[in-house]
């Protein structure tokens, strides 16, 4: 393992090209349901631990979830304890220039260890793996990384595993053909949620976004396939269910032999013994009446949609090719409201972006505060190598992005305690997940709407659906006492 040449990886890669992504056929999708682990590879991890590091979004880990299905299937078991583990894998995310000084921080940690101990397998997997400058860097920089595979080939874990374990090379295999879908990969989950993704890639091409180039363009699993693996975490007990997609609302546009949209399949999924049904992330292009209509029944489809808008100013969607204006934004959220009044939408914002000016900044405040969105992830622009954005001017100065991050955040806190003041004395139902994190005697749980609730209780409640006042309103959580335990309520698996 020790001693790995240098080596020419641009062949592995195909580089983001905008002319020939927007190409990409749908001939070529193809499901695949024959997957299994060779028995000669189901002992390969017997006495040994894994541990795996995972950045990024919930497609990332969910991503690991099916990691951790394989390794265990081969034998591992998982620690945290790196000095214990055989097998360590860092689970990337490319989205943010940050995200990889993390990975890359992490890298020069475990080099020591990596010394310590030759036979540690040590690999790099995900978004930032298909990043041909990335994997050159690791090369050159990180030579004792024994692997690195992409985001479509993670049902090849097995295999490249063992091909670390014999190779004197680095083991790269980042590349593949991006249009299949492989159906009965294992999986470990943990608790009382789950996530299923329901479609893979994106073909929006945002001009800041790495995504369609990473994860390859949209494919929708099959709806039937979809639906038994909700049923089947259904007789499981899980309580809460996230379906999960680059762009989630698009799904079905890929299908060529059915017409079945997300809408359809929401109105399917909504007939399952599930308690909560939750989605993300949609893009507001492709959020249609059909949808609406479904979600405004409620049930067990939960009254909060994430709505990325990234910015207020019509000037500035253009040049994200976010293919909407903020009107037809604006007009989205008022069908939503209507059919929905008790909704809460929440949202990404990308402030500083190449030739933002201060007036389009404000355009962006303006439609924060029109909405009144309850909470948003917001973000100073990065360029990210290979995106169309990269090639613009990056004009807006650091100090100007940071100060227009603050005023917006500013807003948004506002909102948020707003918002949260709203629920003081109602009585609303929440599922509680855990502790608190800085008191064991408080749990921690979510409303319907994803607001964190605070609460004395039993840790029996864990896992339970359960009622409770709200006594106390913060700005960015809400504290109350429970009112009563549900009979029959499910139990945490």
């Amino acid at each position: 393992m020790n001693g790995k040449a240098e080596k020419d990886y641009s062949q592995y890669f195909q580089p983001p090209s905008l002319a020939d992504a927007k190409k990409r056929g749908k001939e070529e999708i193809q499901v695949h349901y024959e997957f299994e682990i060779p028995p000669e590879m189901r002992g390969l991890g017997e006495g040994k631990f894994y541990m795996i590091r995972t950045y990024g979004c919930q497609m990332n880990e969910h991503d690991t979830e099916t990691m951790k299905g394989m390794l265990e299937m081969m034998g591992y078991r998982a620690t945290e304890d790196k000095q214990q583990a055989d097998v360590i894998l860092l689970n990337t995310c490319a989205i943010r220039e940050n995200a990889e000084d993390k990975v890359f921080g992490e890298l020069g940690h475990l080099k020591a260890l990596k010394a310590e101990r030759p036979s540690l397998v040590l690999g790099v997997c995900g978004c930032m793996s298909q990043e041909e400058s990335v994997v050159q860097r690791i090369s050159q920089k990180h030579p004792f990384v024994d692997l690195i595979f992409g985001t479509h080939n993670i049902h090849r874990l097995p295999q490249l595993l063992q091909e670390a374990f014999f190779s004197k090379e680095m083991v790269v295999e980042v590349w593949s053909k991006e249009g299949d879908i492989i159906e009965n990969l294992p999986k470990k989950r943990e608790g009382m949620r789950a996530w299923v993704n329901i479609m893979y890639g994106c073909d929006k091409f945002c001009t800041y976004c790495i995504v369609p180039y990473t994860r390859g363009k949209e494919r929708s699993r099959r709806p039937q396939d979809v639906l038994a693996e909700v049923r089947d975490l259904a007789r499981r007990g899980f309580q809460e269910i996230t379906l999960l997609g680059q762009n989630v609302n698009a799904y079905g546009k890929d299908f060529e032999d059915l017409d079945y949209t997300f809408g359809d399949l929401m109105d399917d999924i909504s007939k399952i013994d599930v308690p909560r049904i939750r989605f993300t992330t949609s893009h507001p292009r492709d959020f249609d009446d059909r949808l609406i209509e479904v979600l405004s029944r409620k049930g067990n489809l939960m009254e909060h949609i994430h709505l990325p808008v990234q910015s207020g100013s019509t000037e500035v969607l253009k040049r994200m090719s976010r293919k909407y204006t903020r009107e037809r934004y604006l007009e989205l959220v008022g069908k939503i409201k209507r059919a929905i009044p008790d909704a809460i939408l929440t949202t990404d914002i990308i402030v500083g972006f190449p030739g933002e000016t201060e007036e389009q900044f404000e355009e962006t405040l303006s439609l924060v505060r029109e909405v009144q969105f309850d909470s948003a992830f917001t973000f100073i622009y990065s360029p990210r190598e290979g995106t169309p954005a990269a090639s613009m001017e990056d004009n807006v100065p650091a100090e100007v992005k940071r100060d227009r991050l603050r005023r917006l955040n500013d807003v948004m806190a506002e909102l948020s305690r707003q918002s949260n003041e709203r629920m003081q004395g109602q009585v609303v139902d929440v599922l509680v997940e855990g502790e608190s994190k800085n008191n064991p005697d408080v749990l921690s749980a979510r409303t319907r709407t994803n607001k964190l609730v605070h609460f004395r209780g039993s840790r029996e409640l864990i896992g339970r659906i359960v009622d409770v006042k709200i006594t106390e309103t913060q700005t960015w959580l809400v504290k109350g006492e429970l009112v009563e335990q549900p009979e029959g309520a499910k139990q945490a698996i």
